[in-house]
Parts: C-alpha cells; sequence; structure tokens
C-alpha cells in the first residue's frame, strides 16, 4: 500500500487556487446568511420569520436541483461557475441595498422583508447551481488516486468558511453594522471570481451530450437510488440535518435566553465550524476509511446528543461547547460522505449525483430552519431543539439495526484500488 501523503492534493496548483475560490464563496455566503437571519430577526422578533428564510431557499434549491444537475453534466464546468458567481454578487449587492438606511426608512417592514426574502429566493436559485459544479470541478482538477485527499481538503475550506463567516459577521453586525457587512460579502464573490480566473477550462466527460433532460435526470436518480452506498449515506445525514439542526435558532438563544447580543451570536454561529475544521485537518493524516459506516453512525448519533445538551444549556461556555463538539461529529460525518460521493461516482454523473445529494442533504438545512421555526413556535425554542436532537438519535438507531451493511462499510480497499492504478 501507498504511504498516505496528506498534501498530495495541495501539490496541484489549480487546486489551491480552487481551494481559495471555495473559501471565499462559503465564507461569503455564510457570512450573509447569518446578517440576514439577525437582521431578520431583529425587526419582526418572530422565530417563523427564521423559517420562513429557509423556506425561501429550500424551495428553489429543490426544484431546480435535478435540472441544475442536468446543466451541469452538460456544459462546461469553470464558465458555469463564473456565471453562478455572477448571480450570487447581484443577490449580495441587492441586500447591500436593501438595507441602506437612507432607503429602507421610507419602506414598511413587510416591504423590506418581502425584498429580502425574494432576494433570497433566487439566491436558492443560485445554490442549486454551485454545489454540482464545484463538486464535478474538484474531480477534473486532481487525477482519481487523489480524490480521497481533495476532498477531505475541500471540505475542511468549506468548514473554514463556514466558520469565520459566521464569526465575522457577528463581529462586524456590532462594530460597523449590517448594511457595510453586506458590503464586506459582495467583495469577498469579486475575490472568488478573481482565484476561479486562475483555472483553466476543463473538457466535458459527458459522452451524452444533447441527451433528452428528462431521460437525462431519470438516469441520475435511478443511479442514486440503486447504489445503497450513497443512498444510505446522504439520507442519513438529511435525517440528521433536518432534525438535528439548531443553527436557525441561534438568534433566539443569543438574543433573548442567553443574552450575549451579537459577538456572542457570532461565537455561537462558528463554535460547531471550528470542530468540523479541527476534525477534517486531523482526517488528512488520520483517515476516516476504515470501518466507515460504523463511524458515521456513531458521529451522527453523537451529534444528537450535542445538540440536546445544547438546547438544555442555559450557560453560554456550555453551549458554545456542545456547538463546538457537534462540529466535530458533523466533521467525521462530511468527511465520509464526501469521500463515498467522490468514489462512487462516475465522471459523466457527478453534476446529477451531487444535485441529488444537495436535494437530500443541502436543501435539509434550509428545510431544517424552517422545521425549527415551525417547531419553536409551537413547541418552544429549548423544546424545539430537545425534539429535533431526540429525532436525531432515533433516525441513528433505526438505520443501524435496519441496514447492517451500511455498519459494515469500509472505503480502504476501494482507495487502494485507486492507488494500484497509477
Amino acid at each position: 500500500m501507498i504511504k498516505n501523503d496528506p498534501y498530495e492534493a495541495l501539490r496541484f496548483t489549480e487546486f489551491k487556487f480552487f481551494l481559495a475560490m471555495r473559501f471565499a464563496m462559503v465564507f461569503a455566503w455564510s457570512m450573509q446568511f447569518v446578517i440576514i437571519e439577525w437582521e431578520v430577526y431583529k425587526l419582526t422578533k418572530d422565530p417563523l420569520s427564521l423559517g420562513i428564510i429557509g423556506l425561501m431557499e429550500i424551495i428553489p434549491a429543490i426544484g431546480m436541483a435535478l435540472f441544475a444537475g442536468h446543466i451541469v453534466d452538460q456544459n462546461e464546468k469553470k464558465n458555469l461557475l463564473v456565471k453562478c458567481i455572477l448571480g450570487f454578487s447581484v443577490i449580495s449587492f441587492g441586500l447591500f441595498l436593501i438595507t441602506v438606511p437612507s432607503i429602507t426608512k421610507d419602506l414598511s417592514l413587510q416591504t423590506t422583508l418581502y425584498v429580502i426574502y425574494g432576494l433570497v429566493f433566487f439566491g436558492g436559485l443560485v445554490r442549486s447551481f454551485i454545489g454540482p459544479t464545484i463538486f464535478s470541478l474538484l474531480s477534473l482538477i486532481v487525477p482519481k488516486k487523489t480524490y480521497p485527499n481533495a476532498a477531505t481538503w475541500s471540505s475542511s475550506t468549506w468548514q473554514m468558511g463556514s466558520m469565520f463567516g459566521p464569526a465575522i459577521a457577528g463581529f462586524s453586525i456590532s462594530l460597523f453594522g449590517v448594511h457595510w457587512s453586506m458590503c464586506l460579502v459582495f467583495a469577498c464573490s469579486l475575490f472568488a471570481l478573481l482565484f476561479l480566473s486562475k483555472i483553466e477550462k476543463k473538457p466535458i466527460l459527458n459522452p451524452k451530450i444533447g441527451e433528452p433532460i428528462f431521460q437525462s435526470l431519470a438516469e441520475g436518480v435511478k443511479f442514486v437510488f440503486k447504489n445503497k452506498t450513497i443512498l444510505g449515506a446522504i439520507s442519513l445525514d438529511m435525517i440528521a440535518v433536518l432534525f438535528g439542526g439548531a443553527m436557525a435558532l441561534l438568534p433566539i438563544f443569543a438574543q433573548d435566553i442567553l443574552k450575549v447580543g451579537s459577538e456572542g451570536f457570532g461565537i455561537l454561529r462558528a463554535a460547531p465550524a471550528v470542530g468540523s475544521v479541527i476534525t477534517m485537518v486531523l482526517s488528512a493524516y488520520i483517515t476516516l476509511n476504515r470501518k466507515a459506516g460504523m463511524k458515521l453512525l456513531t458521529a451522527i448519533f453523537m451529534f444528537g446528543v450535542c445538540i440536546i445538551i445544547f438546547g438544555l444549556s442555559t450557560i453560554f461556555w456550555v453551549s458554545v461547547l456542545a456547538m463546538f463538539f457537534s462540529g466535530i461529529f458533523d466533521g467525521v460525518s462530511v468527511v465520509i460522505r464526501n469521500t463515498i460521493l467522490q468514489l462512487h461516482t462516475p465522471d459523466n454523473m457527478r453534476g446529477r449525483v451531487a444535485s441529488v445529494n444537495s436535494i437530500f442533504v443541502g436543501s435539509s438545512n434550509e428545510l431544517g430552519a424552517f422545521e425549527s421555526g415551525v417547531t419553536a413556535k409551537l413547541m418552544g425554542t429549548v423544546t424545539a431543539v430537545v425534539f429535533g436532537g431526540t429525532m436525531t438519535l432515533i433516525t441513528v438507531v433505526f438505520t443501524g439495526i435496519a441496514l447492517p451493511s451500511f455498519r459494515k462499510l469500509d472505503l480502504q480497499k476501494d482507495v487502494e484500488a485507486l492507488e494500484k492504478q497509477e
């Protein structure tokens, strides 16, 4: 067996620019979402309004996901990603304008909210394309044997953006206000375009260019549902994110329960990502491929435990630690799931498989935000979070019992097979 090189993917220059581009985009997107959450709850003081933000993004994200996957598989990836980032830039600039005091002073609260929700909706459309495009572009930048290492670094970069974006958003809101914080988001999208310009155009590996769209969509969905490894991984993570996510309710905990202000909100929002980054960086040195199924089940179970502890806590540092450890266990889940997707997805189907994954996992973040908002409205904030964590535990136990083959999943043989091909 070839010795593991933790920096294998980083030896490719284009991959470094890819990571820089991805960090800039994730940083901007996560920062923007936190700013929107803060501003909307500040305006309404209604937890349901936070759920509506998630709903406004999930509707187009799910509605367009499969079509986006087909388009990604049929087109050159770099140019498509340029268009996506430009679309995000327009949305962030629109949010920058709607937070200008001289503009909003003449608008009613309802009008301001409608504009924000509308821009979030168009952001969902853009997002439906960004995920599959980035997933497909990654596989064209590094050789196949480097996929696991590249997936780990890519996931780490995503988590770093998720960590710094919310943290900077919280402090930026406190120091500069919502308006100028949105200006920083817009600037980051421009940096993402600059980094992307350093990557060359890539060939289209799909041999079925011009394939009828519905035939293409059916083929992609059929592949995912026939591949039990992929289906099991993304289904389990979807349920955990759907019921176990407390992120959408953090503004309520920060403002009304823990009473720690925007700075504390930024720390709470960033804590899970700090834990995830630590896990993912370590995973570049210590492989998670052996007994991957059991590790995935254990990680998601412990994630649910952390969410319950967070929901019950009234002490700030306990809440931060609970969020931190939830990120550690979530990081294990992300690394294993992304490795499964990279190893088990054919090149000509990467866009469609990534789109199905975004429906199962990516969009469940927003659906989870809506679920959290609704349950918080009906049950109360603390009860809603504890309920979600409990449902996560039940799901993991059921999956472990019902799918014994998933418990025995081991990815090391797949990795070793790719190494021998070189």
